[in-house]
């Protein structure tokens, strides 16, 4: 394996009013380390921090900001009720549509009658996709279906939809994921993707949308319910975490609240329980549902293992909504042995994997590409992240055992299933791995996913061509980085700061997920003792094949040892003497202890931090133009400033260069050049917009015979170059001829030479091309200074 790169966090000093304010939540330590890593979070400000910390100085938004959708969403849902129609939820198979599932089978329960009025449908992992099929559809209608409520998918699925509608059924979709170019044909649609980016729903997972749905109704017919709305806000915890969306504004505050009632109820009697099969389940995992991580390490696993493994997960929905403790019992213990069939699996699937990359030149390896024939599908994309991170590569895995089914994304069987490899990708370093796979489509059968992950199917004939394309198409995109490992640590501690102070602390940034991870701490010169590792048991006491391993930590700063836990590592691979270790702050409610979980970990001589040699990064952002004309003067001759919103890192780590490049030649410290990065959230206008004053720029030229230059139209558009020569190549298609006449263009006009066929295709191109680069710059906007040094360390 590559040696893995550590980062350190850059240090914000943050100023001494907002330490106080935030010592005032940890009246038992001096708030530190916490205040430390909200001001390094972008919490800057009074009000930030109290809405931040307590849920009830934050305002909830209302289920009726999604607008008309979620009005005519009710109004559907409200002559469903008064007709007595049946309604279908259909839901998917991952922790995030189970837990949707579960919320609108006990949400819509309320003014439905269930298995009466009232259905569910998850399809079947292994056999089925993501999103509506067909089948399923023709299946619900034989059963007098006349609605279908979809939860986490669906809003892609426009062929489907369209078939529903023929045979009389009408849909709502619920979902978070990506949009289609047009709306689909739906009675509604309640997706956050359709509002602005910074609105506190838009980063809502298939969960919260589902309950945002049955809120609405809720406040539409306030006296039909039986039950509390807030019942339902356990369930929406779980998924929220399980599905590792960025947990800010309505997401913290509902997964805030959710824990406290998961909490409330594992601590009444088993027979007590309104939701016996979650608390089972915390039992087997030997978790109390007080912390985020009792979701992500224990019941999103253990739900999401049910489908990995069986391909049904059916049963999931009564696992989480039954009141009969008995039954409830019997299925968290098969979703429990599940789990333990998938780290063993998973287990078995890292060893042969870790074989085959020993037979791989990683220096010459940009993108990983293994297959087996014997490899589980359900697994590959755990592994795959695995590797990802361990070795700073895209990794994609493919399973030849011929089940002839895209993972993620495949809606039926295909012909001839033995030719085809399926499997799954993950991604790491900020490689956008969903562009990388769809450059090669043409290799493909199927393939859907995002940046971090996808899911494809391909012929086997085709996976050598396809690993050498993908590999040399992203060594050239890097044009000449290497890719490293990298994992960063947050603040600097000692193991004398160990334990429930420190932790009390820590849990003030809780709930933690995507945007604000779990603090990861860094201990130098410390050393490991009593280390023992030892496989780990089911419920029944049948041992697993996954290791953990047990130890002390100990350093200078106290005689006192620390515990901790190394998860899937043997003792033989603690260093020996002294080291460096990156670790998470724990509590273990089954042995009643704060510990710690081992992140990272190399010996001491070896562990010299990569230098932030980035403090000269200035940040002037979005600041208003008296600041910026006060501010960019002074710094005229001691830095580089940068005024134009980037779309990608590396036209951030090329101005990078540039400035290390004059500091280096600089004779003194005092004379190296800073870096400003000076850039303001663009006004953008809609991708369509664009297009159209392209083309009513082109028709202009074309009229007055004039010349244009590029940067003209990159100026009057506001896109790159690259966009720019996608909007050139649709206007061809057009009828357009655009000449090059020295530094200009000319551009001329044939309404007759217009080829339909080509030029939709391209103007789709175009304004995908424009969205991306829009969604970078407004990422680049508002992306964390600290993320900014990470990624550009991560990468130099």
């Amino acid at each position: 394996m590559p040696e893995q790169q550590w980062n350190l966090a850059t240090a914000e000093q943050p100023p001494e009013w907002f330490i106080q304010a935030v010592k005032q939540h940890t009246p038992a330590s001096n708030g530190l380390y916490a205040a430390q890593l909200l001001w390094q979070r972008g919490i800057k400000e009074k009000s930030q921090l109290s809405a931040f910390i307590n849920h009830k100085a934050y305002q909830a938004a209302s289920p009726f900001e999604f607008g008309q959708e979620i009005h005519l969403a009710i109004a559907r849902l409200q002559k469903a009720r008064d007709g007595h129609e049946k309604i279908a939820i259909w839901g998917d198979f991952d922790a995030d549509g189970i837990t949707s599932t579960a919320v609108l089978w006990d949400g819509l329960g309320e003014f439905f009658i269930q298995n009466i009025e009232l259905v569910y449908y998850i399809p079947n992992r292994l056999k089925e996709s993501h999103g509506l099929n067909n089948q399923g559809i023709e299946n619900l209608a034989k059963q007098g279906c006349k609605l279908i409520v979809t939860c986490d998918t669906g809003s892609t699925n426009i062929n489907e939809i369209i078939y529903a509608k023929e045979l009389g059924i009408d849909v709502i979709v619920t979902d978070h994921h990506t949009l289609p170019e047009e709306r689909p044909p739906v009675t509604a649609i309640i997706n956050p993707r359709y509002l602005p980016k910074e609105h506190q729903l838009f980063n809502l997972s298939g969960v919260a949308v589902a309950y945002k749905l049955v809120e609405a109704l809720y406040q539409t017919l306030p006296h039909v319910p039986q039950h509390p709305l807030e019942d339902l806000l356990d369930l929406v915890a779980v998924g929220l975490i399980a599905d590792l969306v960025q947990l800010s504004g309505d997401c913290r505050y509902l997964a805030q609240l959710g824990i406290q009632r998961l909490q409330a109820d594992f601590q009444q009697p088993p027979t007590a329980r309104r939701r016996p099969g979650v608390g089972r389940l915390l039992e087997l995992c030997q978790k109390s549902g007080d912390r985020p991580t009792d979701i992500s390490f224990g019941l999103g696993p253990r739900i999401n293992a049910v489908s990995r493994i069986q391909g049904d997960a059916s049963f999931c929905v009564e696992l989480l909504t039954s009141r009969d403790a008995k039954r409830c019992n019997e299925l968290a213990e098969v979703t429990e042995l599940a789990n333990t069939r998938r780290k063993s699996l998973q287990k078995d699937v890292q060893a042969q994997v870790a074989q085959k990359l020993t037979q791989l030149d990683l220096s010459t390896t940009s993108v990983i590409v293994l297959e087996d024939p014997q490899w589980p599908a359900g697994v590959l994309g755990l592994v795959a992240g695995q590797v990802a991170q361990e070795t700073g590569r895209p990794t994609i895995l493919l399973s030849t055992e011929g089940l002839g089914t895209g993972e993620e994304f495949s809606q039926s069987p295909v012909p001839n299933p033995q030719s085809l490899a399926r499997g799954s990708a993950r991604s790491v370093n900020s490689v956008d791995l969903y562009q990388l796979v769809k450059e090669q489509a043409h290799l493909l059968h199927r393939f859907g996913g995002h940046p971090f992950a996808a899911g494809l199917s391909l012929p086997v004939e085709n996976i050598p061509l396809f690993t050498a394309a993908i590999n040399q198409q992203l060594r050239q995109s890097l044009g000449g980085t290497t890719l490293t490992p990298t994992v960063q640590a947050d603040i600097v501690v000692r193991v004398a700061d160990l334990g429930k102070e420190l932790f009390l602390e820590l849990k003030l940034l809780e709930p933690c997920g995507m945007g604000n991870p779990v603090p990861k701490l860094l201990i130098q010169n410390c050393w490991f003792e009593n280390s023992w590792h030892r496989n780990q048991q089911d419920w029944r006491g049948k041992k697993v094949q996954y290791i953990k391993t047990e130890f002390e930590i100990r350093d200078d700063s106290t005689r006192s040892p620390f515990p901790g836990i190394w998860w899937g590592h043997y003792k033989d691979e603690l260093p020996i003497g002294r080291c460096d270790c990156i670790v998470e702050l724990d509590y273990n409610t089954f042995k009643k202890r704060y510990e710690i979980r081992l992140i990272a970990v190399r010996p001491s001589e070896n562990s010299a931090l990569t230098t932030q040699y980035l403090p000269f990064i200035l940040d002037l952002r979005n600041q208003d133009n008296s600041a910026q004309t006060r501010l960019i003067p002074s710094l005229a001759t001691s830095a580089v400033i940068l005024e134009h919103c980037p779309t990608n890192w590396d036209d951030l780590r090329a101005w990078l260069r540039r400035c290390l490049a004059a500091s280096n030649s600089a004779s003194t410290i005092d004379n190296q050049q800073q870096l400003a990065i000076a850039w303001s959230k663009p006004n953008h206008q809609p991708p369509k917009e664009i297009w159209r004053t392209l083309v009513g720029i082109a028709k202009y030229l074309s009229r007055t015979n004039q010349l244009v230059t590029r940067v003209q139209l990159l100026d009057k558009l506001g896109i790159s170059d690259r966009t720019l020569f996608l909007g050139i190549k649709a206007l061809k298609y057009w009828g357009f001829t655009v000449t090059r006449q020295d530094r200009d263009l000319q551009i001329t006009w044939n309404p007759n030479s217009i080829s339909q066929a080509n030029a939709d295709a391209a103007v789709t191109q175009f304004l995908a091309a424009v969205s991306e680069e829009q969604f970078q710059q407004n990422y680049f906007a508002e992306v964390p200074l600290s993320t900014i040094v990470a990624m550009i360390n991560s990468q130099s």
